[in-house]
């Protein structure tokens, strides 16, 4: 049974029919990013520390439970990022574009938006350039 299965199986794959499992995804206007979540205080505080780099259209969505002013900064990264702040009607309220990595010489700064946001998400710095206050957010989270 299992030799006549596996045949239509790959050729439905192959044709497109059965579908890998959807990614989390977060788009803001046409463009979308495959994202990390980092949902629970230990993934929030790793963040994409240590890593070398993301994929052109990879992202971590940093989930809190609440809005408020959360603080982020580049302690232990290695490549520099757009950060984007999402309030909970999902629209960007703050964008911090081609974030640095932090110096070994001076201190590491936080960045703290002047406004309230329930979502960060974190992409390759430029990847944000044509963003704006306002722009509207959509979340697409099959795992979630």
């Amino acid at each position: 049974m299992r030799k006549f299965f596996l045949p239509i199986i790959i050729t439905l794959m192959l044709s497109g029919c059965i579908q890998e499992a959807a990614e989390n995804q977060v788009c803001v206007t046409d463009k979308c990013f495959d994202v990390e979540l980092a949902v629970t205080p230990e993934q929030r505080t790793n963040g994409l520390m240590g890593r070398n780099g993301l994929d052109k259209s990879a992202g971590m969505l940093f989930v809190f439970e609440e809005e408020g002013n959360h603080s982020f900064w580049m302690k232990n990264m290695k490549f520099a990022i757009d950060i984007i702040w999402i309030n909970a009607d999902n629209e960007i309220v703050y964008i911090s574009s081609y974030t640095q990595p932090c110096e070994l010489l001076r201190p590491c700064p936080s960045i703290t938006p002047p406004v309230a946001a329930k979502y960060v998400l974190e992409v390759n710095a430029g990847e944000a350039y044509e963003f704006d206050v306002g722009d509207s957010v959509a979340f697409v989270f099959p795992d979630f």
